[in-house]
C-alpha cells in the first residue's frame, strides 16, 4: 500500500470487488445512481460525509489510510515552526500519534531489511523510540523463523 498517494477512490472500488457487493445495493446504501458511483470511484479524493457512509457500508475504515500518511509523512513540528506549548489546551480529542499498525511495522522493517534505510534514519526520521524499534525486529525476525 501507497500511504503517499492516496486514490480513496480506486481503493473504495477495490474493497467493494474483495467483498462482492451488488451495485443495487451500493446505489440503495449510498442514495445515488450507477453513474455517480462511478463517478465517486474515479476520484482522489471524496468529502468526509461521503468516505463515512463508505466506510459504514464496507465496514472498512478508510480514514485510516489518511492516519497513516500522518504518521509516516508529516513533518516534525520544529522544522514547520510551530512552537509546542505545554500550557495551551486544545478543545479537540487528543489522539496519540504512535499507534502504529502491522502494516505500518511491515513497511518500516522492510526499509530497514532492504537497506532503503537504517536503524538511525528510522527512529529520526519517523520518531520511533529505539526500544520500540528493537522490540519490533525482534518479535518479528522470531515469527519468520
Amino acid at each position: 500500500m501507497d500511504f503517499k498517494n492516496i486514490h480513496i477512490g480506486s481503493l473504495i472500488r477495490q474493497e467493494i470487488n474483495e467483498k462482492d457487493i451488488a451495485t443495487s445495493r451500493v446505489c440503495n446504501f449510498m442514495n445515488c445512481t450507477e453513474n455517480e458511483i462511478e463517478e465517486m470511484l474515479g476520484l482522489k479524493s471524496l468529502d468526509s460525509e461521503t468516505l463515512l457512509k463508505w466506510c459504514k457500508l464496507l465496514e472498512y475504515d478508510f480514514f485510516r489510510m489518511y492516519s497513516h500518511h500522518l504518521i509516516l509523512y508529516s513533518p516534525d513540528s520544529s522544522s514547520c515552526g510551530v512552537k509546542k506549548n505545554a500550557a495551551t489546551k486544545s478543545s479537540l480529542p487528543n489522539f496519540r500519534k504512535n499507534i502504529y499498525t502491522k502494516e505500518i511495522i511491515d513497511f518500516i522493517l522492510e526499509m530497514i531489511e532492504s537497506g532503503e534505510k537504517t536503524k538511525r534514519q528510522v527512529i529520526e526520521q519517523y520518531r520511533i523510540p529505539k526500544t520500540t524499534l528493537h522490540k519490533w525486529i525482534n518479535k518479528y525476525n522470531n515469527l519468520k523463523s
